[in-house]
């Protein structure tokens, strides 16, 4: 939609041209006026109080400023007890941080002292209205006369009432002034090379930093175990005050090592080839340990039952190894029906299966037995031998 276009008056005098521009910067004057109220109204005042230790050159109507530039002005200055207490209003729409900070300034010796605020405001919260500033973020400069007083207590410590009653501080200047005289040199290197140190420390502060924060890491646990540090420390303590107490006995001891080990390593240097052949020899016979190492773990299991059986076998009495057997677990499989033996010389009854009967003149060359011979069984193959 066009707006319908407006014509302005011609002025014809200049007295029209006048008015025209008088009414035009009315009102231009009031819109600017009226923008001002419309901000304060959603911008308001703040005050604020603050607490200082002391207030010197600072009164009501003193100025308030943000980085120089005044933002308010000081309502009250009001003692309580140990500290001061400044009441401030910041004009309308002037941001402070939450955080600020007030500090008097005296900008002359003889000119009244202001309260600044710092730091300016760049983002985040900004202080809110009725906000306070405790003491511990406010500081004050130091007075003249404290300077004085201070000068006049260090001169009298050093006077002759003082430290130099009985000359020591001249002692002091004369023993400097001969250490330092023709070091020259020296000292301009001490203090440029403090320089690059403290240059280098300045590029490697993360690494610095970094390190002190681990060390504080490392205290805070040493400090939580405190109990077991403690502890270690007393076992420390008993330990080297047991080494303390046999100290000869250890010497000795170290001492016999140390002639052991001189021997140890004159044996090996007079029995160096030998040594390498018993080596080498002994690799060999690992190497078949290893490749045996099921047959010597299953040799480790059974035999310490096959001793205890042999234990319980022994007869004591009759000085023989006792015990019961079944003649069929001397079957070596079907050798009787293949060489069709069906019983033993000398009796009438079939042996077991898979045994075979051999000739009872074969008892000669069997050990005596504690029995009577019913019937001699054995191998096939000791039957094909006749019984060898």
């Amino acid at each position: 939609m066009r707006l319908p276009r407006v014509r302005l008056p011609r002025l014809k005098t200049r007295r029209d041209r006048l008015v025209f521009g008088a009414g035009v910067v009315i009102l231009a004057a009031a819109l600017v006026a009226g923008g001002i109220l419309v901000y304060q109204a959603n911008h308001p005042a703040k005050q604020i109080t603050a607490y200082f230790r002391q207030t010197i050159g600072v009164y009501p109507g003193s100025s308030v400023r943000v980085l120089g530039v005044p933002v308010g002005k000081v309502d009250a200055v009001q003692p309580e007890g140990t500290q001061v207490k400044v009441t401030m209003t910041i004009n309308a729409g002037v941001p402070i941080p939450a955080s600020a900070q007030a500090v008097v300034v005296s900008a002359s010796v003889v000119s009244d002292r202001y309260v600044q605020l710092i730091p300016a405001y760049t983002s985040g919260p900004q202080m809110a209205d009725s906000a306070t500033i405790p003491i511990g973020r406010t500081a004050v400069p130091v007075e003249v006369d404290q300077i004085y007083a201070s000068l006049a207590k260090l001169s009298a410590a050093l006077g002759p009432n003082g430290l130099n009653k009985h000359g020591a501080l001249n002692d002091l200047i004369r023993t400097g002034a001969a250490n330092l005289a023709g070091n020259g040199a020296y000292l301009h290197s001490e203090i440029t090379q403090f320089s690059a140190l403290s240059k280098t420390l300045g590029d490697s502060s993360g690494n610095l930093y970094a390190t002190i924060a681990y060390l504080a890491q490392f205290t805070h646990m040493l400090k939580t175990n405190d109990g077991q540090v403690r502890l270690a420390e007393q076992q420390l303590s008993s330990v080297t005050g047991f080494l303390a107490s046999d100290r000869q006995n250890l010497a000795a001891a170290l001492s016999q090592l140390a002639t052991a080990l001189g021997q140890v390593q004159g044996f090996i240097a007079n029995n160096r080839s030998l040594i390498t052949s018993n080596v080498t020899k002994l690799a060999a016979i690992t190497h078949i340990l290893v490749k045996e190492r099921a047959s010597l773990a299953e040799t480790l299991d059974v035999a310490p039952l096959a001793v205890d059986n042999v234990v319980n076998a022994y007869n004591s009495t009759t000085r023989t190894l006792t015990g019961r057997g079944d003649l069929n677990e001397l079957s070596m499989g079907p050798g009787a029906q293949q060489l069709g033996a069906t019983a033993p010389i000398g009796a009438g009854t079939a042996g077991p299966a898979g045994a075979v009967p051999l000739p009872l003149s074969s008892l000669h060359k069997l050990p005596p037995l504690p029995l009577p011979t019913v019937g001699l069984y054995g191998t096939p193959e000791a039957a094909l031998a006749g019984g060898r």
